[in-house]
């Protein structure tokens, strides 16, 4: 069942979410919510009555960039060449992770820490789509076999780590995932 805010209800929700956009982007993820309604302008219940947790604000604010890459690892899955959907995925889910520090942080922990349905549905989601990305690329000897799906998550968010502390990071995007890719695929027997 989908509620619709009142006006007034939107508009304080939408302020919250700028104040907390504007933190995220000055580089602060603590999304400290009492903190966050004083420079929203707005009262510390109402913080809470749209987002009672932090974990709640964090999956609002990565939820675009989820959907972004739910909508990549979907195309991943339907790609003709394996490696080809392997790629794809495994670079929307380096891209995601250095674009939208909330969508890092949400992937990087637990299902059980999920705030919310929508989060724990599209985590269910991305899972299922990236296991038939893998099992693909596994089929057709390009991937090693003996790499789970954690496996990946792990490599691409230590390469997401390593890009991020990079002089340049959207410069050595294409280099690190290169490297990942190498490291990951089957050697060629011949």
């Amino acid at each position: 069942m989908t509620t619709t805010l009142r006006a007034d209800a939107a508009r304080n929700r939408d302020r919250v979410l700028a104040t907390a956009r504007a933190l995220v982007t000055e580089g602060d993820l603590s999304l400290q919510l009492n903190d966050i309604a004083r420079r929203a302008g707005v009262g510390v219940g109402t913080v809470y009555r749209h987002f009672p947790t932090r974990r709640a604000l964090l999956e609002a604010l990565a939820a675009d960039a989820f959907a972004t890459l739910l909508d990549q690892a979907r195309t991943a899955s339907r790609e003709d060449e394996p490696w080809a959907g392997l790629r794809r995925l495994t670079r929307s889910l380096l891209v995601g992770q250095l674009t939208e520090p909330t969508l890092a942080e949400v992937l990087s922990t637990s299902p059980d820490e999920d705030a919310t349905a929508p989060t724990t549905t599209r985590r269910a989601e991305l899972a299922a789509l990236a296991a038939t990305v893998r099992e693909r690329a596994v089929r057709a000897g390009q991937l090693r076999p003996d790499l789970t799906l954690d496996d990946l998550q792990h490599l691409v968010c230590g390469t997401a780590f390593a890009a991020r502390i990079a002089d340049a990071p959207a410069d050595r995007v294409e280099l690190y995932l290169a490297v990942l890719l190498a490291g990951v695929r089957v050697p060629d027997q011949g």
